[in-house]
C-alpha cells in the first residue's frame, strides 16, 4: 500500500509570527499586513498557545461600527468587536494541530473548523510553527515521475502483482490501463492510487472501457 504520508512538520513554517495577550488592535493589523498572513497565534508564558486572532475577528469591529441595536445571538461578536487587545479579540481555545499529524488530518481540521491557518503545538501546547492551506497544497508539487514510482512499487506491486496493468501520470492525473480479471480489484486500486499524496485524480481504462474510479 502507499508509503508516502507527509506530516505537518514536513510542510509547516517553523518560524511563526505570534503575539502576546497585550498586543493592541492596531499592532495586530500591522503585523498581519507586514507578514502577509491571515491570523496569528496568541501566546502566554513560555510560548503556550491560548488563542488565535484572525482577520475575521478583527473585521467584527467594522461590522458593528454602526450597529445601533445588537441581537441576543450577536452578543459575543459585539463584545469582541469592542476589544482593543489580543486577549479581547482572540478566538479561544485555539484550533491547533500536532506536528506529527498527517497533512490529510490537518486539511480535515481546517475544513471542519473553517480556518486558513493552524498553530502547530507540541504535547504541552507550546508553539512549534504554523501550517497554512498553502503549506498543505505542497504535496501536489510532487513530480509525476515520483508519483509513478510510488504507484508502481507501493500499489501495483502489492495489489496487482504479475498483471499486465500499465499506467501514465500527467499533471498528477493517473490513468490506469489494461486487463483486470477480478473486477472487485478495480475500486481497491482506485482507492489506493488516490491515497498517494500528490495524485489529483484517477481514471480507470480497463479492458478497453472506462471503468468507474
Amino acid at each position: 500500500m502507499p508509503v508516502s504520508q507527509s506530516t505537518v512538520s514536513d510542510v509547516m513554517t517553523h518560524t511563526a509570527i505570534a503575539i502576546g495577550r497585550e498586543a493592541s488592535y492596531k499592532e495586530i493589523v500591522e503585523l498581519l499586513h507586514e507578514w502577509k498572513v491571515s491570523a496569528v497565534p496568541v501566546l502566554e508564558g513560555e510560548g503556550r498557545v491560548v488563542g488565535v486572532v484572525s482577520e475575521a475577528d478583527l473585521l467584527l469591529k467594522e461590522g458593528f461600527r454602526r450597529e445601533e441595536a445588537v441581537m441576543p445571538d450577536q452578543l459575543d461578536e459585539a463584545s469582541k468587536a469592542g476589544g482593543v487587545l489580543a486577549e479581547d479579540l482572540m478566538s479561544s481555545p485555539a484550533v491547533t494541530v500536532h506536528p506529527r499529524a498527517t497533512v490529510t488530518e490537518a486539511a480535515r481540521i481546517m475544513a471542519r473548523k473553517g480556518v486558513k491557518r493552524l498553530p502547530v503545538v507540541n504535547e504541552v501546547g507550546l508553539l512549534e510553527g504554523v501550517v497554512s492551506r498553502g503549506d498543505l497544497l505542497k504535496v501536489f508539487l510532487r513530480p509525476d515521475e515520483e508519483l509513478g514510482q510510488e504507484i508502481r512499487e507501493a500499489v501495483l506491486a502489492e495489489l496487482a502483482p504479475g498483471t499486465a496493468l500499465d499506467f501514465s501520470v500527467q499533471d498528477g492525473v493517473v490513468v490506469l490501463r489494461g486487463p483486470v480479471r477480478d473486477r472487485a480489484l478495480v475500486p481497491l486500486l482506485a482507492r489506493a492510487i488516490r491515497a498517494v499524496e500528490g495524485v489529483v485524480d484517477v481514471r480507470m481504462e480497463l479492458d478497453g472501457a472506462v471503468a468507474p474510479a
